[in-house]
């Protein structure tokens, strides 16, 4: 091999490591666009096969060098130039940026697209595509194609034998959440009653559960959002220390969406409010990957939103919508079936969102049982 080519190859590898390193610390200061120009020129221009996708021929060391620059870094540095472009109405401004309490989508999130509402197994297992029809994916965090494996997520085994012990935990972050014709002061009115009705129906399928009706975004009559994640952490630790069978972990939401979108479906002849499964994977715009926010059980989670999505596109298409994910952790790494679900919006009726519990409940038995 001539010295050209040597020198070529090792400045390939440095630059491919240095632009790493610098992702996956999490800088807070992107690369600039000439350097990662040059070096998406130079892998181009060197590896013709990165540039038409076709398996290379210099062995497999640098073929997996190719793949993990074009599935993992290349994600991260398209991300970087794309968040350089983003506006401040795009990002999530104040106070709420910094702490766990907002786990609203973003009110110009785009629904499923027609024609996109079905499963197809070959589709899903193309990140590509579950990046443009399954996910939402917030301007203020990131996923890489490795995170939204669908055949990997697809296919982990998350099946459970129903007990007589308690298995699944429902609770609710933001318990005040009310809908459209809530009456004030009444909690069977608010995402605790619908977290009743969930319970309900689960039980009706011989599944053991508790549901914690506390609300946590409150204190002393006041709302109180900002640490409602840290109290509601508190009790989930204590019900987990006490039933340590609980194996599923539900937070029930209700989401806030423009006041012209109305988000709900008819199944089975039933009016119903859709749900969203809604996903954290610990990294921000800001601040990359938050160490300390680490979830052990990431994968498992989005194996979990994954399926229940999938379960729910082969039975009852048009039920739930986009999955969004999130930057930040929102008490998700408890458990590998961790959940958060946020059930219709602030203009759905509270008769919508009972009723379409029946189907989440359906949902989870056929996914875990």
């Amino acid at each position: 091999m001539g010295k050209k080519k040597k020198r070529t190859i090792i400045l390939c590898f440095f630059l491919f490591l240095l632009f790493a390193v610098i992702q996956t610390a999490g800088s807070r200061e992107f690369a600039s666009e000439a350097v990662l120009g040059y070096y998406d020129g130079l892998m181009e221009g060197f590896f013709p096969a990165y540039r038409n996708k076709s398996q290379p021929v210099y062995g497999t060391v640098l073929s997996r060098m190719i793949r993990t620059y074009r599935e993992e870094v290349n994600p991260l540095l398209q991300y970087s130039s794309d968040y350089r472009k983003t506006t401040g109405e795009d990002l999530v401004s104040g106070e709420y940026y910094y702490f766990e309490d907002d786990e609203d989508s973003d009110k110009s999130v785009e629904e499923m697209a027609e024609g996109t509402e079905t499963f197809n197994l070959k589709q899903w297992e193309n990140p590509s595509y579950l990046r443009k029809y399954i996910y939402q994916i917030d301007s203020t965090t990131m996923v890489t194609n490795s995170e939204i494996n669908g055949k990997e997520l697809l296919n982990m085994d998350l099946s459970l034998k129903k007990t007589d012990s308690p298995q699944v935990l429902i609770y609710h972050t933001h318990g005040s959440e009310q809908y459209k014709d809530s009456r004030q002061g009444k909690k069977e009115d608010t995402v605790i009653g619908v977290g009743d009705e969930l319970a309900r129906k689960l039980k009706e399928k011989g599944i053991s559960v508790i549901h914690d009706r506390n609300v946590y975004d409150m204190r002393n009559g006041k709302e109180e959002r900002s640490k409602a994640y840290d109290y509601a952490a508190d009790a989930i630790e204590k019900k987990l220390k006490k039933y340590p069978g609980i194996k599923v972990v539900i937070d029930l939401h209700r989401d806030g969406v423009k006041e012209s979108t109305h988000l709900v479906t008819t199944q089975n002849g039933e009016k119903m409010a859709q749900i969203m499964f809604f996903n954290g994977v610990s990294r921000t715009a800001s601040n990359g990957n938050l160490s300390y926010l680490k979830n052990s059980n990431k994968k498992m989670n989005l194996s979990f939103s994954l399926q229940l999505q999938a379960e729910a596109m082969k039975q009852y298409p048009g039920f739930t919508r986009k999955i969004y994910i999130k930057g930040y952790r929102y008490n998700l790494h408890y458990r590998g079936r961790s959940l958060l679900v946020e059930v219709g919006a602030q203009n759905n009726t509270v008769k919508e969102a009972k009723a379409s519990m029946s189907l989440l409940a359906e949902l989870l038995n056929n996914v875990l049982y």
